[in-house]
């Protein structure tokens, strides 16, 4: 049986917290690492009637996408919504995890779901999140300490490839110095030229630990004055994570697509408006999951025959299709959210087998009640 924390690093390293929002709050709320997990329940709310439903079913953990504490509260005590649902998963023993907009962005998050979900094929980032800028450092090292370098450069920060880590090129050669008079060479002697075995070690890292990299290599580094060099790689291209997604369809008209839309999501009290001439050929579709109105600008740009998203505003929406822009369909905000959940339950599935078991959440947490 696996542990909360080994669930927890999982999920984290699908939707890395680093990636969230400044004004997020993501992560592990509640529970012990340490524990096992055998029962994993996801929703997109942390509603007291999804507690009640983990609690009932036994679950050991709860994966949300929106936050439970995104603003901050002085007390937990069951006295206050938020209270009583933090209550009732401490007391089932059920801990609590969150993942929101580092779950927007990521590859197989919220987004790429609803994309799935409607049919679109092609998927990339409406609008591709920046890359990082990547350095390659080389340094020379005796043979007898390169494992050592290798290992403080690491955990420094350097030699992560997207899901490897301790990631390095070496190659064997030697090493030619005459030490000079005030040295005090960890090889050799001074006025004497010494050839040493040495490993060329080849590491890249994030532009942004170049400082702290460095410095981990000149601690661990034998020499007084070690050899080594730092270049500024290319940009990458496009990274394959990024806000909302665009992609394509097959041939069809606005009111077939809102229809599609319609019958692959869950439905909701509010349904799914449409702006536009029904008989609109449709064929490209750009979405996000989630409020997107600030998106418009960026769907303008695009060659997007629909923009579907939800919480859209009259005055942006009204502004949008008076300059003839894509036509737009606004669904609940709940609904677009929740076709991630059988993705990421299906994942957590695939990678931990039988030992663990996984379930969407049954409960329509969407605050619309009816409509008339």
């Amino acid at each position: 049986m696996p542990s909360l924390e080994d669930v927890v690093d999982l999920v984290h390293g699908w939707y890395p917290p680093g990636t969230a929002d400044s004004w997020d709050a993501v992560g592990l709320v509640s529970g012990d690492p340490e524990a096992g997990v055998s029962k994993v329940l996801f929703a997109v709310d942390p509603t007291l009637p999804v507690a009640e439903e983990a609690a009932d079913w036994g679950a050991d953990l709860l994966v949300v996408h929106h936050p439970l504490f995104l603003k901050p509260v002085h007390g937990i005590a069951p006295v206050t919504p938020k209270g009583r649902t933090l209550t009732t998963l401490l007391r089932a023993g059920c801990g609590l995890l969150t993942a929101h907009t580092n779950a927007d962005q990521a590859v197989s998050g919220v987004s790429e779901a609803m994309a799935h979900a409607l049919g679109l094929t092609g998927i990339e980032p409406l609008l591709p999140a920046p890359t990082v800028a990547t350095d390659k450092l080389t340094v020379f090292v005796p043979r007898a300490d390169a494992d050592q370098l290798r290992v403080a450069l690491a955990e420094a920060g350097a030699g992560r490839i997207g899901d490897y880590e301790h990631a390095s090129f070496s190659s064997l050669g030697e090493g030619r110095f005459r030490p000079l008079d005030g040295a005090s060479p960890a090889i050799g002697e001074v006025g004497r030229i010494e050839t040493v075995e040495e490993e060329r070690v080849e590491v890249v890292l994030p532009r942004r630990l170049r400082t702290q990299v460095v410095a981990a290599l000149l601690a661990a580094h034998p020499y007084e004055e070690p050899a080594y060099d730092v270049i500024e790689l290319a940009d990458p291209g496009q990274a394959p994570t990024g806000t909302g997604r665009i992609g394509t369809v097959e041939p069809t008209t606005l009111a077939e697509f809102a229809s599609t839309v319609a019958r692959a999501l869950p439905q909701t009290a509010a349904g799914v408006r449409v702006a536009g001439d029904p008989d609109r050929p449709v064929r490209r579709v750009a979405l996000c999951g989630g409020a997107g109105d600030f998106l418009l600008d960026a769907v303008r740009g695009t060659d997007a025959d629909v923009y579907v998203t939800s919480d859209l505003r009259h005055h942006p929406a009204a502004e949008f299709r008076e300059h003839d822009g894509p036509a737009l369909v606004d669904v609940a905000h709940w609904a677009a959210e929740w076709t991630w959940l059988p993705v990421v339950s299906a994942r957590l599935a695939d990678e931990l087998g039988d030992t663990v078991e996984t379930r969407v959440s049954t409960i329509n947490t969407d605050p619309w009640q009816f409509r008339i």
